[in-house]
């Protein structure tokens, strides 16, 4: 791992939530100089990706957590300050995909199962990480959006309701903590080469595309999103190089909110 004085985030201590983008934003953040908590519910997944980063001379460590419960926040905090002493950045990762269907036809169940994870999980994290950070007076957290936190998706009214409460919650955060030294920005991308995508198209298509014959054209760039391309994002969001930049909503998307 590079150790070099160029390093955006040299030396500080990062969190970071989930799989997926998350396993790419962590070996970014250790890239580029960090010490990283990985929080993930999969423990097999979050182990390799501590491993991939550990074998390559990075720092990092896991800690398995449930976002949406309090303690398991309030542990996966103070678990990181022990072993740390601070924290610097974060990114609160987490989250899972929506079932398709009209509004209508949505259930109770699967409301509150999406906002329980992408919503309730966000804000015990938020208020932690804040509260954490202002002991240092200083700061930087970032939240994961996806573009359907900026414009509306036909059959996903939970799901893009979650996002678009997400990019709410970064907004007041921002608005409320900035004078005290935090900065709070969201990351809204679009279709990304993950499982999350996958598990959308198989509802769209019944298996009849495959995930880039279906999301590749939507995007003006003409290509799906790979993690690393988000995971560039979050950690310069998280570095002093974006030290005027809060309460954004930030789209990594191809183009694909340009059409909007």
């Amino acid at each position: 791992m590079p150790c070099d004085q160029s390093a955006m985030v040299l030396g500080k201590v990062a969190l970071v939530t989930g799989a997926g983008i998350g396993r790419a934003t962590a070996q970014k953040f250790t890239d580029e100089g960090a010490n990283v908590v990985v929080s993930d519910m999969d423990q097999p997944g979050g182990k390799e990706t501590v491993s991939l980063i550990n074998d390559l001379g990075g720092d990092a460590t896991i800690i398995r957590a449930d976002v949406s419960r309090r303690k398991d926040v309030e542990r996966l905090i103070d678990e990181t300050l022990t072993g740390y002493g601070r924290r610097d950045c974060a990114c609160n990762n987490a989250g899972i995909e929506a079932k398709i269907a009209p509004l209508a036809d949505q259930t109770i169940e699967n409301f509150d199962a999406i906002l329980g994870v992408n919503l309730r999980g966000t804000f015990p994290c938020l208020r932690a990480e804040i509260r954490q950070m202002l002991r240092n007076s200083a700061g930087s957290i970032v939240n994961l959006a996806l573009i359907a936190g900026l414009v509306g998706f036909t059959g996903l009214s939970p799901y893009s309701a979650s996002k678009h409460a997400v990019n709410g919650l970064t907004k007041n955060a921002a608005l409320e903590y900035g004078k005290q030294g935090m900065r709070v920005n969201s990351v809204c991308p679009g279709g990304i080469d993950t499982r999350m995508p996958d598990a959308l198209a198989e509802q769209f298509t019944s298996g009849a595309q495959s995930t880039r014959e279906m999301i590749n054209p939507l995007h003006p760039i003409g290509r799906i999103g790979t993690p690393e391309d988000v995971a560039e994002l979050i950690v310069w969001l998280c570095s002093d190089r974006a030290s005027f930049m809060s309460g954004a909503n930030v789209s990594v998307a191809g183009g694909f909110v340009a059409q909007q």
